[in-house]
């Protein structure tokens, strides 16, 4: 647990920022629950928490942040806007799972069952800010900076992974629920992956989705600038990167912009520099000619590229619809030209893009229209667990290989999924990736 590696405020603090949360919280949002267990650790005979150490266990997850929210407040207890800012705000998320009354105990059962009692909420007790950098301010020259990304070495030490996993939400969001599904993410890693969350200033409500639209655009240099530090000022064997949805419009652009070389640079020494190995877009809501065009930009510079889709998603039908065009998460292959088209047919046969079908047909219980497959769906979760925990390319988490008429290559879930993908943990139990 990050709390090891910091000053903890006092308990006055921790009281405030709990009221405070409470009061701007109630009767707006629906609240967080433990998402269902992935079916790789739903069996009970595999449990991802066996090498966490025991000061990684319990019912406190806390995780890194970042935001490029605006602030009315900065400290002690920071009170974020839905206005973009050029400064990049980072600190300590403390997330509880449960209502103080659950014991480990219990929450390792439900999380190593397929249990169906009513799973505890998952919530944002306080955030810690430790640094405020401007657009033009260097890391050299801010000691809060230099503490806070030694705070993140220090916890990546204390992980069995060495990888960063950067978490960008989608729409409809607030700090409370980003932080809360990125505790979720570290936690069904068995606690071994350090979770980063991206905070963009999303509105909150799907009535303001073009607010969305127009902040996640105004987000995605803080996001480029935050991979460039991360990549810079710690010792990640490698950055990771979800974006979930709307998180789209930022990661794909901005993975873009970070695949530019600089002066006299290799595209060779851009992936060494940048350290990017999995990117994973669950349901991206972008638009499909603008995501294969920026992925073309990209994709020599990353380990792999997954995109995850639902070709009923009813949440990107509607954005289809207000955008009038068809999005990632639910591409029409037809708006492609030629060029766009042959080059998915080389992405997807020898580039490292795998294009994984949701199919609400194949995969049991998954909603027809389902959007949050990535965290509802135990098959769905386990599969991104594989990829994140294991570095497992699609054949080796248990999907099966299927290609259009035209060749483009991407991968479904079988009938026996979940007991492929817990053949794919067994050896693995125990080990560190």
């Amino acid at each position: 647990m990050y709390a090891r590696f910091l000053n903890r405020r006092c308990g006055a603090v921790r009281r405030l920022a709990t009221l405070l949360l409470a009061v701007l919280l109630a009767g707006c949002e629906s609240p967080v629950r433990l998402m269902p267990t992935p079916v790789s650790f739903s069996s009970g005979d595999i449990d991802p928490f066996a090498v966490a150490g025991d000061k990684l266990l319990g019912t406190d997850v806390p995780v890194l942040y970042a935001t490029n929210r605006g602030a009315v407040v900065e400290k002690p207890v920071p009170l974020y806007t839905a206005l973009p800012s050029e400064r990049l705000r980072m600190g300590v998320a403390h997330v509880r799972i449960g209502d103080g009354t659950l014991d480990w105990d219990t929450l390792h059962r439900l999380s190593t069952s397929d249990d169906e009692a009513e799973r505890p909420i998952v919530q944002l007790e306080m955030l810690e800010p430790l640094v405020s950098l401007g657009k033009h301010e260097r890391v050299a020259d801010s000691p809060d900076a230099q503490a806070f990304f030694a705070l993140v070495d220090r916890a990546l030490a204390a992980s069995a992974s060495q990888d960063l996993l950067v978490y960008v939400h989608g729409s409809n969001n607030t700090v409370p629920i980003s932080a809360a599904q990125a505790a979720q993410l570290r936690h069904f890693t068995g606690r071994r992956m350090v979770v980063l969350a991206f905070m963009w200033p999303s509105a909150g409500s799907i009535l303001k989705y073009f607010t969305d639209v127009g902040n996640a655009a105004a987000s995605v240099e803080p996001f480029t600038r935050l991979i460039e530090m991360l990549a810079a000022h710690t010792k990640a064997a490698n950055i990771d990167v979800l974006a979930y949805s709307a998180g789209a419009q930022i990661a794909s652009p901005g993975l873009a912009r970070l695949a530019v070389p600089r002066p006299g640079e290799s595209s060779a020494q851009v992936r060494a520099r940048l350290r990017l190995a999995q990117i994973y877009f669950a349901a991206p809501d972008i638009d499909t000619r603008r995501f294969v065009d920026d992925l073309a930009a990209y994709v020599k510079v990353v380990d792999r590229v997954s995109v995850a889709a639902n070709l009923n998603d009813s949440a990107l039908r509607f954005a289809n619809l207000v955008h009038r065009g068809s999005r990632a998460g639910r591409p029409n292959p037809t708006e492609l030209d030629a060029q766009q088209t042959g080059f998915l047919l080389e992405a997807s046969q020898r580039l490292g893009f795998d294009l994984i079908k949701v199919d609400p047909n194949e995969i049991p219980k998954l909603p027809l229209r389902a959007h949050d497959f990535w965290y509802e769906d135990p098959w769905v979760s386990s599969d991104l667990l594989g990829l994140m925990l294991l570095n497992a390319e699609p054949q080796r988490r248990g999907l099966a290989l299927q290609s259009t008429d035209g060749g483009v290559k991407y991968w479904v879930f079988p009938p026996d999924f979940d007991r492929r993908v817990q053949q794919l943990f067994v050896p693995a139990a125990g080990a560190p990736r």
